[in-house]
């Protein structure tokens, strides 16, 4: 399939869509497409990712985090200009903080990543501009989770947030040295978030088939939890490593497995069951972002990273299996090779933005990392646009965390490593792009995400 290419629009061209929009309304409705919600007077928070002072890397968003909150209709004024670094609120983080947001965006929560307090969870009054007011206790989940939590907060109406580990994987050996497995425990945890409290913790091994373990294969990490339809299982994204059987060390390249996730039961977090693939041959635990979301028709869609075929959406059926019926390749809707799908959200009507890079793009001189871009996917149809935007060889969208959905409207914040850039809002619907606020960078730094 040839790639589709979104055209850049203009003010008044947008004004146009929108009007037509307006005008077909009825027609839409009875296509089945429904407006999400919009949030009346809410907030975008920008977050910004500082470099390093320790051996830094321009991109490396070492040095902490600083957010800064804007309305939306400031948002979407490009003759507005902001400076998130230099006038913005730091955040408790060592590194790049974990940070999740109300569906309303006037809560921010965030989970510090690394250093003294990390693992220590926080939530803040948004209240525009550098205006975030704490609310509610500290709580400090690095002892069941490590210092460096992966978590993510579920659509349960902004009630809880899970949280997920693995310890370090272990070789197990016979006294002769005969290699047995690599295994390591698993931690789920569930934050009550209203209440700052923890309210679940479970620990288990979560064992492969002996004869995937007997051949080094291990689960490495655990991250981007999501909440199934009926409301009582977890679906809980892998990343998958192997180890070499003669060494006991990890080996860099091996044969990949399908795709796997672990289910537990919701909300005593029992009962790990691992659930199988024969789609996908990647990683499905993302890296900073929600990588699986529950969309319209009650169905978990969910994407695949370092896959051996390129990126895939994998679709989880309400029975909490996969659906190897549907078969969605990155690499084939956009007409490029080995896809990477960095970070995504879904947008409602079986739309979803993402952001990702592939095998011909150009890396970075200044963060050594491959381009990144946008792309407008529909997961029914199964088809993919590339947005067209003024890309720059710098941008650099691994570490990007969140996107806004409000009503059609995606907002997004674009900027190269350690230059100038901007919000752009994008119509889930029409694919039609308007240019926002400038937002003013730093040498080195980066905006990881919009919230």
């Amino acid at each position: 399939m040839k790639s589709k290419v979104l055209k850049f629009v203009t003010l008044s061209a947008l004004f146009s869509t929108l009007i037509f929009t307006t005008s077909c309304s009825n027609d839409d409705s009875a296509g089945g497409t429904t407006e999400p919600p919009i949030s009346e007077g809410r907030y975008i928070t920008i977050a910004g990712a500082v470099m390093g002072t320790t051996d830094p890397t321009p991109g490396d968003g070492n040095g902490g985090t600083i957010v800064y909150s804007i309305s939306t209709e400031d948002a979407k004024d490009p003759s507005k200009f902001y400076d998130v670094f230099e006038n913005g609120y730091l955040v408790p983080s060592n590194r790049t903080a974990r940070l999740q947001s109300s569906q309303d965006g006037s809560t921010l929560f965030n989970i510090a990543y690394g250093g003294a307090n990390g693992g220590e969870y926080s939530k803040y009054t948004v209240g525009g501009g550098k205006n975030f007011a704490p609310i509610g206790s500290l709580v400090n989940i690095s002892q069941y989770a490590g210092t460096s939590p992966r978590w993510a907060k579920l659509f349960d109406g902004d009630k809880t947030g899970i949280a997920v580990n693995v310890s370090t994987p272990t070789v197990v050996s016979e006294l002769d040295g005969t290699y047995i497995r690599t295994r390591g425990t698993g931690t789920v945890l569930s934050i009550d978030l209203v209440n700052s409290a923890i309210s679940q913790v479970k620990t288990y091994e979560i064992p492969l088939t002996a004869a995937e373990e007997s051949e080094g294969h291990h689960i490495f990490r655990l991250d981007a939890p999501v909440l199934n339809k009926a409301g009582n299982k977890l679906i809980i994204g892998t990343w998958m490593r192997k180890t070499d059987t003669n060494t006991g060390l990890n080996q860099s390249e091996f044969t990949r497995l399908g795709s796997k996730s672990v289910v537990v039961d919701y909300p005593s977090l029992n009962n790990p069951v691992i659930i199988n693939s024969t789609v996908g041959y990647g990683d499905t635990s993302g890296y900073r972002s929600f990588n699986a979301f529950l969309a319209d028709d009650g169905n978990i869609y969910q994407a695949t990273q370092r896959d051996s075929e390129g990126s895939h959406f994998l679709k989880i059926n309400q029975s909490n299996a996969y659906d190897n019926s549907y078969v969605f390749s990155l690499d084939a809707a956009l007409g490029v090779n080995d896809t990477y799908i960095e970070s995504w959200k879904y947008a409602g009507n079986g739309k979803a933005i993402v952001a990702y890079t592939y095998e011909s793009a150009a890396v970075s001189t200044l963060s050594g990392q491959s381009q990144s871009f946008l792309a407008l996917v529909d997961l029914n149809a199964k088809t993919a646009q590339r947005v067209e935007l003024a890309y720059d060889t710098d941008l650099y969208l691994f570490q990007y965390q969140g996107f806004v959905v409000d009503g059609y409207d995606i907002y997004v914040t674009l900027a190269p490593v350690g230059k100038d850039g901007r919000i752009y809002i994008i119509n889930s619907q029409s694919g039609a792009v308007t240019q926002g606020a400038k937002l003013i960078n730093k040498a080195g730094n980066h905006f990881s995400g919009a919230f």
